[in-house]
C-alpha cells in the first residue's frame, strides 16, 4: 500500500525546515504523530525517536529510524510493527516563495492484511492530509 498526499506551505524554505525538524516543537503543531521521544532535538541520519498515532480510538507507539535528512530536500524514516514495515518518505521542493511538501508513505509485510482493519488505506490517507495541513499552519505563522 502506498499513499501519497503532497501540499504548497506559503512559507520560506527555512522556516518550513526548521518547523519539520525541530522535534522540540513537534507538540505545539503536530496534532498526528504524538507522545515524541527522543534523546537528540532534531531529525537527524541515523538517529531515532519513537511517538505515537491514534488512528482511532487507542494510540500505536512505534520507534522510527531515520535513513536520510538532506537539508531542505528530503527525510525518510522507517520503522516497523506487528509483522507490518512502513517506510515515510517527505520531498520538500521550493516553488518561488512557497514549499511543496510530498509526502509518500509505503507499507510491506506478511501482516498488510490485518493492518487494513487497523489502518484502512483511508484513515492513513486523511492522517497524511492532517499532518501536512498541521506543519502548514505551523510554517506560515509568522513569530
Amino acid at each position: 500500500m502506498v499513499i501519497e498526499e503532497e501540499i504548497l506551505i506559503n512559507a520560506p524554505m527555512d522556516k518550513v525546515w526548521a518547523t519539520f525538524t525541530d522535534l522540540t516543537c513537534w507538540v505545539n503543531w503536530n496534532s498526528v504523530l504524538k507522545d515524541v521521544s527522543t534523546d537528540h532535538e532534531y531529525i537527524e541520519k541515523g538517529e531515532t525517536f519513537s511517538c505515537s498515532i491514534r488512528p482511532f480510538i487507542f494510540p500505536v507507539h512505534f520507534e522510527t529510524f531515520i535513513e536520510e535528512a538532506v537539508l531542505h530536500e528530503r527525510v525518510v524514516w522507517s520503522g516497523s510493527k506487528y509483522g507490518i514495515f512502513a517506510r515515510h518518505e517527505f520531498i520538500f521542493e521550493k516553488i518561488e516563495d512557497s514549499v511543496k511538501i510530498t509526502s509518500r508513505e509505503t507499507f510491506k509485510g506478511i501482516t498488510m492484511e490485518n493492518m487494513k482493519l487497523i489502518f484502512p488505506a483511508r484513515r492513513v490517507r486523511e492522517l497524511a492530509k492532517s499532518l501536512l495541513t498541521d506543519l502548514k499552519k505551523a510554517s506560515e505563522t509568522t513569530k
